[in-house]
């Protein structure tokens, strides 16, 4: 699966284009901490405007939102961008693993659901890092910038439970979000989710193969196409019960989440001890940290199915490997 990065042909795709696409992470999240200034600075003015009536000019007013237009259209031109440099990075990923698999087909062939292997589990496994690893990039970089910003702003506010320790708002998103984390982490492992979609792919693949073998023969050998779907209905029944119990705690936690940093700001906003235009900064700093924080809970059903994207495709190409074992023996 990783031959895109240690063959040369593949080299400025894989190298270069990671560079790329990096550099304009960055680029994305330096324009969202303008955009989190922004908003300090539009609050702050609004609640000066509504305090004392004609206290800003409507050209004041209008060059504020110009601004933010500005900083919005660079922000979406950048994210464009890189969306479609990104899929056609993994693209080329994907033709590297295609190309190997290509290679020793002769011997891929043999194995269940090669087929299966080689055209869906490659296009899976390139969708899902265009989605999935971009964005745990992004939020890596996102805790980078913003947590310092949030430390800044928070200093010398009091915050529930913390009082006015300086570190007590990091602290508290750190244990919100990391506790959160590690529960539905562990409710996946007990509900054992990976193993459910590695389950339904299989079963998938022997439905579909003879399927394929019942349109040139109508002897359908081994099974009956009506025993491999009751085979696939049993755990397609059991992976929506397991998720039904998964979604219960994961949804739940995260309407709670909408509460998190107004809960922890509860004594600054009472006292007054923040202006309007600080507490929207606070709170979309608060936001952004908990999200990126929060990366591997909102990802979750998408880091299973990666999981067992990576579990199919390691099994195919080790059994690929013992095919060539066994022909060097013979």
């Amino acid at each position: 699966m990783f031959r895109f990065f240690t063959q040369k042909n593949w080299f400025f795709w894989s190298w270069i284009g990671s560079a790329i696409i990096l550099s304009s992470l960055w680029i994305q999240v330096k324009i969202d901490v303008k955009i989190n200034e922004w908003f300090g600075e539009f609050y702050d003015m609004i609640q000066k405007a509504l305090g004392a009536p004609n206290s800003i000019t409507i050209d004041e007013y209008w060059a504020s939102l110009i601004s933010f237009i500005t900083l919005a259209a660079m922000y979406v031109g950048v994210a464009v961008i890189v969306s479609f440099f990104t899929s056609h990075y993994l693209f080329r990923w994907r033709t590297a693993m295609v190309e190997w698999y290509h290679s020793v087909y002769d011997k891929a062939r043999k194995i269940e659901g090669a087929a299966q292997r080689v055209q869906e589990d490659t296009i899976k496994f390139s969708r899902i890092m265009e989605s999935l690893g971009t964005s745990l990039i992004e939020a890596l970089m996102i805790l980078i910038e913003f947590m310092p910003i949030l430390f800044g702003l928070s200093v010398g506010i009091p915050i529930f439970f913390f009082g006015d320790w300086d570190y007590g708002l990091i602290v508290g998103a750190l244990i919100w979000s990391v506790g959160g984390t590690i529960f539905l982490i562990l409710l996946g492992l007990i509900l054992r989710l990976v193993g459910v979609e590695y389950d339904l792919q299989k079963k998938e693949a022997a439905y579909r193969k003879i399927l394929v073998i019942a349109e040139d023969d109508g002897t359908i050998r081994p099974k009956t196409i009506e025993e491999l779907f009751d085979g696939v209905r049993s755990i397609h029944f059991l992976s929506y019960i397991r998720y039904l119990y998964f979604n219960i705690g994961r949804i739940a936690y995260l309407q709670a989440n909408v509460l998190s940093a107004y809960v922890f700001l509860a004594p600054a906003i009472v006292a007054g001890a923040v202006t309007l235009g600080v507490m929207q900064q606070i709170i979309r700093a608060f936001g952004r940290v908990e999200g990126s924080m929060q990366y591997i809970l909102k990802a979750w059903p998408t880091i299973i199915e990666l999981a067992s994207v990576y579990k199919r495709l390691r099994e195919f190409e080790s059994k690929i490997n013992q095919e060539d074992l066994i022909d060097e023996k013979v």
